[in-house]
């Protein structure tokens, strides 16, 4: 059996210009990045932004688990489908980020036949948008530390410096550091951190920004730190906005790549939802809704995570609106939340599919919460059988969902037809009425406990007492109306990753609590979740190379 990345090599690309034309987009809208990658320009938003808006499609999941779910691969493969049928789709894709492809997951381009291409570019460099995104951050922390050092003219509480350093890459060590050590003329000797790239506001900024202006405006109400007197400082109060938009002025630009079938997909920001916001950019989302009559995007990790951001933070803020969300799951990964060991799942076992397919009832649950239909799909494996298929499709029709059989890693969009035609009939057929779960005026807490007893199913929230001290001060600073980001892990519904299936008689834990102004959403933080993660005993690094001919091996 070929690996992802041999099909990926072997695949015969179009040039990017053709696959820009197949969607209507001319050759002078393009910025080109070699042959296969091209940055939309600014011009073409003015040519398209008065278009009719094409349907909305999220791509979700369950709870992510070893066993694989596949919700990259399933939105590649039903754009690909779609194109099968005669449809002017687009797929609206995440950046992968580099600390995973070197740590646990290995890359993030879909998977089989289903997969967006050139999938080595776009799981290491790609166009660039991450290192523009780590340059902006880092010169931010680098004017605030020299600002401290040059007199301190705004009273800045070394303290209480909140901004921190970033890196694309998963470095545990840099969690906690102390920078300024040496001389006078070193700098402040102070307590720093590092979080991984995909966590900085200005991430989340740059997906939440309708254009330069919009960008700009967020870069400088970002909150760096407090002075003495306890007031927030700002990127404009230290001069930093003019420049930090400069180093991120061509990221903003949604990226366009091909599918193995040429689908075109637009691929920009936004991964990582258990820390940050975990959706494709709002900038190339209303591209896509402008350029296709189907756009197919995903959001992060389950639907607990990624889903309820999409709906609650992205939705709201850009005006967005979902026709239908496709629910991903797999047998293996319902029978794992049932209890079955990793080495075991290849065998049939509708009693652990009885007790694990509780997770999947749950996110059900939590979609029709936005009253969105929903469409659930199973990712096949070979391993599956026909009696545990039909026990799933029993199960979601009897909960007024939508069911179809995916096996779109195996033969790409012809795989995907039987899901693609339900997610037609549902667009043809079923209203969506859609609403976030909570409204803007409730305060911090009760938007806090809205989403972790409707969304995770808790008991309640414990709040420590730092925490509390620093959602009151949130409010104080006229940040309640604020929605909320959830920093949780992606394993389980609850804040403890061991906690598989449903729990039930839980209560979530929120340890810290910040406001993101320029992004312009609060973070809780719950659990023993991690801004900075780290790599495991043995990396996908080490299983990464290149051929003498520079061909790349082990990258998945």
């Amino acid at each position: 059996m070929k690996t992802d990345i041999q099909i990926a090599q072997e695949a015969q690309m179009a040039h990017i210009k053709e696959v820009a034309a197949s969607i209507g987009i001319q050759e002078e809208d393009l910025e080109f990045y070699g042959k296969y990658k091209a940055k939309l320009s600014d011009e073409l938003w003015e040519k398209i932004k008065d278009k009719k808006d094409g349907k909305l499609v999220l791509v979700t999941a369950i709870n992510p688990t070893p066993a694989g779910e596949g919700k990259t691969t399933t939105t590649v493969g039903l754009g690909q489908a779609m194109a099968k049928l005669g449809k002017k789709a687009l797929i609206a894709l995440r950046e992968p980020s580099l600390g995973p492809c070197f740590g646990i997951k290995g890359g993030a381009a879909g998977g089989g036949y289903a997969q967006v291409v050139p999938m080595e570019d776009l799981n290491l460099h790609f166009t660039g948008d991450f290192h523009a995104i780590t340059s902006a951050n880092n010169l931010l922390a680098a004017l605030l530390d020299n600002h401290i050092q040059q007199g301190n003219e705004l009273g800045i509480d070394p303290r209480q410096v909140v901004w921190k350093r970033c890196l694309d890459m998963n470095d545990r060590s840099l969690r906690n550091i102390v920078v300024g050590l040496g001389k006078k003329t070193d700098g402040m000797v102070r307590e720093d951190h590092f979080v991984i790239t995909v966590a900085s506001e200005i991430m989340a900024i740059l997906c939440l920004a309708d254009d330069i202006f919009d960008l700009k405006k967020r870069l400088g109400k970002i909150i760096v730190a407090y002075n003495f007197k306890g007031e927030p400082v700002t990127a404009d109060d230290l001069h930093a906005t003019g420049a930090m938009t400069a180093l991120l002025k061509d990221a903003i630009k949604p990226n366009l790549i091909q599918t193995l079938e040429h689908t075109p997909a637009l691929v920009h920001g936004g991964p990582f939802a258990n820390i940050a916001h975990g959706c494709n950019s709002v900038r190339a989302t209303k591209m896509a809704l402008k350029l296709s009559d189907i756009t197919i995007t995903e959001a992060g990790f389950g639907a607990d995570l990624g889903a309820e951001k999409f709906m609650d933070i992205k939705c709201r803020k850009a005006g967005l609106s979902p026709d239908a969300v496709v629910l991903v799951a797999t047998v293996r990964a319902l029978k794992y939340n049932g209890g079955v060991a990793k080495d075991k799942l290849s065998e049939e076992n509708l009693e652990a599919l009885a007790k694990g397919i509780v997770n999947l009832e749950k996110h059900i649950e939590n979609i029709q919460k936005y009253d969105v239909p929903v469409i659930v799909t199973l990712n096949s494996f070979v391993t599956d059988t026909e009696a545990e298929n039909e026990f799933i499709r029993h199960f979601c029709e009897e909960r007024g969902c939508e069911f179809a059989l995916s096996e779109v890693w195996e033969k790409g969009g012809d795989g995907g037809v039987q899901l693609a035609e339900k997610v037609l009939d549902t667009l043809e057929k079923k209203e969506s009425h859609f609403h976030p779960l909570y409204k803007d005026e409730l305060s911090l807490k009760e938007k806090i406990e809205t989403i972790a007893k409707e969304i995770y199913g808790a008991r309640g929230v414990i709040y420590e007492p730092t925490a509390e001290k620093q959602l009151a001060k949130i409010e104080n600073m006229g940040f309640g109306e604020l929605p909320v980001c959830m920093a949780k892990n992606q394993y389980s519904l609850s804040d403890d990753a061991t906690k598989l299936g449903r729990p039930t008689d839980f209560d979530i834990h929120i340890r810290e609590v910040y406001v993101s102004a320029g992004a312009g959403f609060v973070v809780a933080l719950t659990g023993a979740i991690m801004t900075m993660p780290g790599l495991p005993k043995v990396p996908a690094a080490n299983g990464i190379d290149v051929s003498d001919e520079g061909n790349i091996t082990g990258l998945f």
